[in-house]
Formats: structure tokens, sequence, C-alpha cells
């Protein structure tokens, strides 16, 4: 593990002295001397868009802190990037950063960033804080949640004569066979099985859904558990449930199936609640309802989430201010404004609770009750070569979609290569 690092840090040097600070927006010495005069502390955040607070929210952080902050929008396929490139020079690419779920092992491993202190009281609120903890040390707060939620179509459930919504996983089965078998949607189960990232996430929240495991504790893939939702995702191809262009399209495309009418059934993402009810996204309006994830016997026992949160860097020259811009916009407060002005899902329940009570969110179905199961299907928290992972995960699920592999032998492909990645780190 250290020799990739090592390896990535030094590609990175070559061009630090060029990409640090891109994009970001610099004081002149005007700004920094009046800065001065009043006592008051700068900050940087670099984050992607939809992270980005507006102007009002950000003065009245100024006013009430006198931080000001200076934003730097980037996107965050690139912000990974920009981070080992500053931290490969001592330096750091802003005082606040983005921090995706995926990026906390690598990041831990790296030591890019600040331990933050959580209340007890923050870590009940936040599940989603297990995400960005690391033997113990909380690196980021979860600004906005994304758990797996199951959808249906009930009004095509009624028409192929279902009338009861899923508990289980082979209720889903035998729901979408009949969908198929009366003509009432030719490829009703929608999932990611392109060779991409998402389709990682599906083969880890169905075996976490169906049997509570999905890795051992030496960070292994638990082969019962993993190759049976593999094969489950098998018979959905074999029995062409799922539509031939879900193997090649983007993720996002064939979870969208389920607002463009074309797909009965999906687990995915938390934003699909708001696009259920949004005239510009959805087709079917009034058809679609958020579900409990099925599990084996009944309702699965929990959830997976992919959170994104906000981190401080460290080598930060500011880290007490940047603090207090992290606690004040993962505030219950604030987190309530960024659904309204971001449309952000808040990572805190109380919040998440309030917001659905008030209609804030409408058609919530079981968005709340999926809420209070997040757990963490990682043993040992998000391991630091999660991305070399998942790239032998999808990849040996796009072989099986294509035709390719069977799920024993994708099952093998990607085992062969995680057991190395462990024998490494």
């Amino acid at each position: 593990m250290k020799k990739r690092l090592l390896s990535i840090l030094l590609v990175a040097a070559m061009t630090a002295t060029m990409l640090i600070g891109c994009g970001s927006k610099e004081k002149s010495g005007d700004d920094a001397k009046k800065d001065e005069e009043k006592g008051g502390d700068s900050i940087t955040l670099m984050a992607p868009d939809w992270a980005i607070p507006t102007e009002d929210q950000l003065a009245a952080f100024t006013k009430e802190t006198g931080i000001e902050v200076v934003v730097n929008e980037v996107g965050w396929d690139d912000i990974r990037e920009k981070l080992a490139t500053a931290a490969s020079g001592g330096q750091a690419a802003a005082d606040v950063v983005e921090v995706d779920w995926s990026w906390v092992g690598e990041f831990h491993a790296a030591d890019w960033l600040e331990t933050l202190d959580v209340t007890e009281e923050d870590k009940k609120d936040m599940p989603t804080l297990e995400t960005f903890t690391k033997e113990g040390k909380v690196l980021a707060i979860p600004y906005a949640n994304d758990y797996r939620l199951s959808y249906y179509n009930t009004k095509q459930f009624e028409k192929a004569g279902i009338k009861e919504e899923p508990q289980t996983w082979d209720d889903v089965l035998e729901a979408c066979r009949a969908l198929k078998s009366t003509g009432t949607v030719e490829y009703p189960f929608a999932i990611a099985l392109n060779a991409e990232e998402k389709t990682s996430t599906c083969l880890m929240w169905l075996a976490y859904a169906m049997n509570g495991v999905v890795w051992n504790e030496d960070g292994t893939l638990n082969k019962e558990s993993v190759t049976e939702a593999l094969q489950y995702m098998e018979t959905l191809i074999k029995e062409e449930l799922v539509a031939p262009e879900d193997k090649t399209s983007s993720g996002m495309d064939a979870y969208k199936r389920i607002t463009g009418g074309s797909a009965s059934f999906l687990t995915g993402p938390t934003s699909f609640v708001s696009r259920s009810t949004n005239e510009e996204e959805c087709g079917v309006i009034g058809e679609i309802t958020p579900i409990l994830m099925p599990g084996k016997e009944g309702k699965s026992k929990v959830t997976m989430a992919l959170p994104e949160g906000l981190g401080v860097t460290k080598f930060s020259e500011n880290k007490e201010a940047a603090k207090k811009f992290v606690e004040w916009y993962t505030s219950a407060d604030m987190q309530k404004e960024l659904n309204a002005s971001n449309s952000a899902i808040p990572t805190r329940n109380s919040v998440l609770k309030g917001l659905v009570d008030d209609g804030s969110i409408k058609n919530a179905g079981a968005m709340l009750e999926e809420a209070e199961l997040i757990v963490s299907p990682f043993p040992n928290g998000i391991p630091a070569y999660y991305a070399e992972m998942s790239n032998a995960m999808y990849n040996a699920i796009n072989k099986m979609a294509l035709g390719e592999l069977t799920a024993e032998k994708a099952f093998a492909e990607m085992d062969t290569k995680i057991k190395e990645l462990v024998e490494q780190e």
C-alpha cells in the first residue's frame, strides 16, 4: 500500500507548482490588509457546485464568526487529484475540502485530513458519520446523505395482478417475472451493470441487504453472501428482466428508467424521492412509492449509505477557523437551509424527520424509516485501496452481464484481486 501511495505522490509532485491553487480566488493585498485590520480569519473551501453555499449563507457565517470564505468551485472528479498534488508539496489545496465516502481510506492512509471532534449526540443523529471514521477518528462530517432505498411502480404492479409491495428479494423476482409475462413492462428491474462505480455499489447493497455482510473481518469478500448476490443478478440478466442497455449505459441512466416508466422496481439513491415528484424528471408522477429495501426473509434490517462530507486538510494554516466552518455547515439549521437551497438530503435524522413531517420532502414513503437502518458494511472502515477494489468488482460484474463470465467466475475474478490488495496493504 505504501508503494502505491508513494507512487501517486511522486507523480503528483511533478505538477504541484502548476496546479496548486488553480481556480481559487486569491485575495489582493488590500483585501488581506483589511482582514488584518479587523482581526478576521480567511479560509478557502474547495467543493463541487452542489455543495457551494449561497452568497447570503456565506455572508451570514462571516457576520457570525468574522471568518471570510473564499470559494474554489472544482469538479468532483478533480478534487482528489488537486488535494494529492498539493499535499505532495506540503501545502493545502484548500482549508476545507470535499470528502467523498469512497476516499476516506485513501485520505486516512496518506494522512491528508485533520481529526474532527464530534459529540456523542451528533454521532447518534448522524449514522453516516461511521462511514467517515477510521480507527476511531472522524475525518469528515457528512453534509449530504445518499443511502439505498427501494422504489416500485404501484400502478404497474397492480396491472400485473400484484397487490402487495415486495417484502423479500424472492418477492421482487417473482413480481418482475409477472410484470414481464403479462406484457406490463418488458424490463421491470432497473440496475447498474456497466463497468463503473455504481455497479460495484449495486453488488454491495444487494449482498448487504440479503445477508447483512459483504466483507469478512480481514477485508476479503464474504464468498457465500457475495456469490448469492451475483447469482441473483445473473438470474435477472438471463431472464431478460433488466434492459439490454443497462449493461452499457451509465448507472444513472439505468436508475432513471423507474421515473421514465420503463422499469417497475429500483433500489437506488434517495434523490429519486424528489425526482419522482418532479414533472421535468418523472413521466409517472403519482405511481412511484419509496419502500424499505427487501431482505431474504422480510425487509432488510440494514442499508448502506454513500454520503459526501467536508474535511479539514492537514496542511491548512487556518485549522481552527476551518473546523468552525465545517461545524457551521453541518449544523442542524444549515442542513435545513441546504435542503432548500441545494436540495441536499440531510445527514441528521432529526432534520430529515422535520422536513418529512412538515411536507418539505414530498412522497417520502419509507425514506425516514430507512434512514434509521444505515450501517456501514465495511467492518474496518473504507480501505485505502477502495478504488482498485471497486474497479475489480465492476469489471467482473460487467463481464457477467455481457455473458463472458458466470456468477461463480465473476466472484473468483474479483476475489483474487481483492485478496492481493489486502495482502499488499
